[in-house]
C-alpha cells in the first residue's frame, strides 16, 4: 500500500512528498481512513510508529476547504519538545497548504503567542498549563474547533496533566471529532476516552515489547563507575547519534559536562534550561552539530530524530514502560539501533519487572578490558556532595581546613580522548554477551513514517 491510495488532496499530497512519505505504517494504514471519515479514534502505538502523521494528514486534509483564521484544529501534547515536533510535522506536511499553526507553552514570553493568535492561525499545538492561561486570559478561541487531538494521553497522565485536560474539554465544542493516543491505557486514561470519545474506532498495533530493529542489553556496574564505563562503552563502539538518559537533572548537565571534557560534540536537555537553551540542544543534536544528547524523561517522547544509533540508559527507568519508550527513540525509519542500560544491585527490581513484561531475559554484558573492581572512593564525587564538616561550637577554635573531596572523577583517569569523528570496530566487538539476544547488522534504508 502506498500514500496515494489515501487520495489525499494534492496540496496534501505534496507535503507527503515532501517528507519523503512513501509506504505508510500499520498504525497509518489503520487510523487515517476512519479519522478521514470523521469518526473519533483511540490509537494504541508506542513511541517510533509514525502516529504523528496519522492525526496531522487527515487535520490538514479537513480544515483545506472551510473558513481561515479561527482556530479549527487544537493539538494538545505534555511537553514542549512533542509540541514543538507536532508543529514541524505540520509545517513540512501542510507546507503548500496555506495553513497556519502555532504552538502554545510556557517557560517563554506570552506575548508573542497572543500576537500571532490574533493575526489568525488554524491550528494550535498546546501544552495544558498554558493552553488554560490563554483560555483564562480570553487571548485564545476556540468556540470554531472541529478537531480535538490529545496525544501521549499516558504521559500527560503521568505528569499530572488531567484535571487540566478535563477543564479545557469543558470549554471546547461538544460537536467536534476527538483522536486520542496513547502508549498504555490506565485505568484514567480508559475513563477519560470513554468520557470524550463517541462511538470510537480503536486501533492497537503496540505491543510491550521493544520494536524488532532495536538490539538491547543491560550493563551491570557500580554507581560510582557509571561514567568510567559510559566513555570506554563510547570509546569502543561506533555511534553515529547518542541519546544519554539519566535520572536527575543534576545528573544530565554533570555527564554532559564530562563528556564535553573527554572530548564528545555533546549537549545536556533538562528542565533547569531556558526554552532557548533547550531547543538549541534539541536543533543542535537533529543537525549533527551535538553527537550525544544527555536526557531526562522530559525528552523520552519528545525527540523525533530518525538518526539515532544509540540509546544508553545511564540509570534504568522507573517503569517497564518508559523503558520501552526510551529505548525506542533508536531502530527507527526502517534503521537498526542499539540500547544500553546500566544497572547497579538495586535495580535488580525493576529489571525483573522490565523482563517480566517483555516476557524474555535481556541479555547481561561486561565490556572486556574494563575494571569493575575499582573501590569508590573515600568521598565519591560522582554527582555526590562531601559530607558536611562539624563546625566548631562558640568558643572553640576550628581544627583545622576541611579535607574536601579526596575522589576524581574516573574519567580523569587517563582514558582515552575521542575525537568527536573518531570511530571504533562497529556495535560491541569488545563485549563479551550473555543470553539470547543477537546482534542485528544496521541498515541504512530510509524510511516512511513520522
Amino acid at each position: 500500500m502506498k500514500f496515494n491510495t489515501f487520495n489525499f488532496h494534492p496540496t496534501v499530497s505534496a507535503g507527503i512528498t515532501a517528507a519523503g512519505f512513501v509506504t505508510p505504517t500499520p498504525i497509518q494504514v489503520q487510523a487515517i481512513p476512519p479519522i478521514l471519515q470523521g469518526q473519533d479514534v483511540m490509537g494504541l502505538a508506542q513511541t517510533g510508529t509514525g502516529k504523528t502523521a496519522v492525526f496531522v494528514l487527515p487535520i490538514l486534509e479537513r480544515l483545506i476547504k472551510g473558513p481561515r483564521g479561527s482556530i479549527r484544529a487544537l493539538i494538545i501534547a505534555p511537553t514542549r519538545e512533542l509540541a514543538e515536533q507536532i508543529n514541524e510535522a505540520i509545517i513540512t506536511l501542510g507546507q503548500q497548504t496555506g495553513l497556519r499553526s502555532l504552538t502554545v507553552y510556557g517557560g517563554v514570553n506570552i506575548q508573542p503567542q497572543i500576537q500571532k493568535l490574533r493575526t489568525g492561525v488554524e491550528i494550535a499545538v498546546a501544552c495544558p498549563g498554558r493552553l488554560l492561561d490563554h483560555m483564562n486570559q480570553r487571548t485564545i478561541n476556540l468556540s470554531h474547533l472541529e478537531v480535538l487531538a490529545l496525544d501521549e494521553a499516558d504521559r500527560m497522565f503521568d505528569m499530572g496533566f488531567l484535571p487540566d485536560i478535563r477543564k479545557i474539554i469543558r470549554h471546547v465544542p461538544a460537536e467536534r471529532q476527538t483522536l486520542l493516543f496513547s502508549a498504555t491505557m490506565p485505568d484514567d486514561i480508559r475513563r477519560l476516552a470513554h468520557d470524550i470519545l463517541h462511538a470510537p474506532v480503536t486501533v492497537q498495533v503496540n505491543s510491550p515489547a521493544p520494536a524488532n530493529t532495536v538490539s538491547h542489553a543491560l550493563y551491570p556496574v557500580e554507581q560510582h563507575l557509571k561514567t568510567a564505563l559510559l566513555l570506554e562503552l563510547l570509546r569502543h563502539t561506533d555511534t553515529e547519534s547518542v541519546l544519554i538518559f539519566t535520572r536527575t537533572k543534576h545528573r544530565a548537565k554533570r555527564v554532559g559536562q564530562q563528556l564535553e571534557k573527554a572530548g564528545y560534540r555533546a549537549a545536556s536537555l533538562q528542565g533547569n534550561l531556558s526554552q532557548n537553551k533547550r531547543q538549541a540542544a534539541l536543533d543542535g543534536f537533529r543537525d549533527g552539530t551535538y553527537q550525544i544528547l544527555v536526557a531526562t524523561d522530559i525528552a523520552a517522547r519528545g525527540i523525533d530524530v530518525s538518526s539515532i544509533s544509540h540509546v544508553i540508559n545511564y540509570d534504568i527507568p522507573n517503569t517497564a514502560d518508559d523503558y520501552t519508550h526510551r529505548i525506542g527513540r533508536t531502530g527507527r525509519a526502517a534503521k537498526t539501533g542499539d540500547a544500553f542500560t546500566f544497572i547497579t544491585r538495586e535495580d535488580e527490581a525493576m529489571v525483573r519487572t522490565i523482563e517480566l513484561v517483555l516476557r524474555e531475559k535481556v541479555d547481561r554484558r561486561r565490556l572486556n578490558g574494563f575494571d569493575y573492581s575499582k573501590p569508590k572512593p573515600a568521598h565519591d564525587s560522582e554527582f555526590a556532595r562531601p559530607p558536611r564538616q562539624p563546625q566548631p561550637r562558640r568558643g572553640q577554635k576550628d581544627a583545622g581546613p576541611s579535607s574536601g573531596r579526596t575522589g576524581t572523577h574516573a574519567a580523569k583517569k587517563g582514558y582515552p580522548v575521542k575525537s568527536a569523528q573518531g570511530t571504533a570496530h562497529r556495535g560491541s566487538v569488545h563485549q563479551q554477551s550473555s543470553g539470547s539476544a543477537t546482534r542485528r547488522t544496521r541498515s541504512h534504508k530510509s524510511g516512511s513514517g513520522h
